[in-house]
């Protein structure tokens, strides 16, 4: 005879319907944040990639151009004393990111999300009366009879600073975007930069994604060989971020050498090599002449406006 089917058997499982979840969200552990934030740093490097590959006016300059000309336009930025020149600036800067197809939004979300921290703690204090002298505009308190604020000398300045950052990182950012990785290492090597910094730097930049994917493949072995949900823990993840940071360090070390020993057997003599070799075009000269003729625009106008 067969037995009955147990009543255990029959009995619906809980938590495999959508509309009854159970239990509770864990949060993301300290090793799940950082690995999650070389992530985002992983994607963000592809994705300057895919831009740079885009046929905008900066993908079709040269690196020497773009590097001799951001070098002038943050010189001009450097010296400007007004702030109504340094907007035109940065509008300029707008105009360049539409012409090379990069998204207006992404673009000034990656340079307004760093201004805010820099003026809090810069530029800020900058403001009140007691570090600024001059006519309050925004009174605060009053210190021994005398009233404490923001003054319009402080606000001004404050204004300039951030302005004067907003187009130094913007023309950085522009540059970083609409380059290859490698091309710019040739083009700074093009101005006799020293091989060994651009050996570090290119390397460095190459293998910190492999040496991310060695860390996440440790935090997964890890994960898979511990029992329970303590394993997310933050206590837990630093332990283990202490621990293999010494096994972490040997295998970078190991790498890099090898690394190394195979570029010198293949040929590798200090210069970063490129798919195409660099020229200089008519369009290269085209903006390289703009761009004197905007700074020379740019300069005599906060020269007008000084006076």
């Amino acid at each position: 005879m067969s037995s009955p089917t147990p009543a255990w058997l029959m009995e619906p499982e809980a938590g495999l319907s959508p509309c009854e979840p159970v239990g509770k969200r864990r949060k993301a552990g300290f090793t799940e944040k950082t690995l999650g934030g070389l992530s985002n740093l992983m994607r963000w490097a592809v994705f300057s990639d895919d831009v740079a590959q885009e046929p905008g006016l900066l993908q079709r300059l040269d690196p020497r151009t773009k590097i001799i000309t951001l070098l002038g336009l943050l010189l001009v930025a450097a010296f400007v004393t007004h702030v109504q020149v340094l907007i035109v600036m940065y509008a300029g800067t707008l105009v360049l990111a539409a012409a090379s197809r990069l998204s207006l939004p992404f673009f000034i979300k990656r340079v307004w999300l760093f201004i805010p921290l820099f003026t809090l703690v810069i530029v800020l204090p900058a403001t009140f009366s007691f570090v600024t002298p001059g006519h309050i505009v925004v009174p605060l308190w009053s210190w021994n009879g005398h009233p404490v604020g923001l003054t319009a000398q402080g606000l001004y300045g404050a204004a300039l600073i951030a302005c004067r950052v907003a187009v130094s990182v913007s023309l950085v950012v522009l540059v970083t975007l609409s380059t290859r990785w490698m091309d710019l290492l040739a083009g700074l090597r093009a101005f006799r930069m020293p091989s060994i910094l651009i050996l570090i730097v290119g390397m460095a930049y190459r293998y910190l994604f492999l040496l991310q994917d060695a860390v996440a493949d440790m935090y997964t072995a890890r994960r898979a060989r511990s029992a329970g949900s303590g394993g997310g823990a933050s206590r837990e993840g630093r332990r283990f971020v202490a621990a293999s940071a010494g096994a972490l360090f040997g295998k970078a070390s190991t790498l890099s050498e090898e690394v190394h020993q195979a570029m010198v057997a293949r040929g590798y003599s200090g210069d970063p090599r490129t798919l195409h070799a660099l020229h200089l075009g008519a369009l290269d000269g085209l903006f390289a002449l703009g761009t004197a003729l905007a700074a020379v625009v740019v300069i005599g106008g906060d020269r007008l406006l000084g006076r």
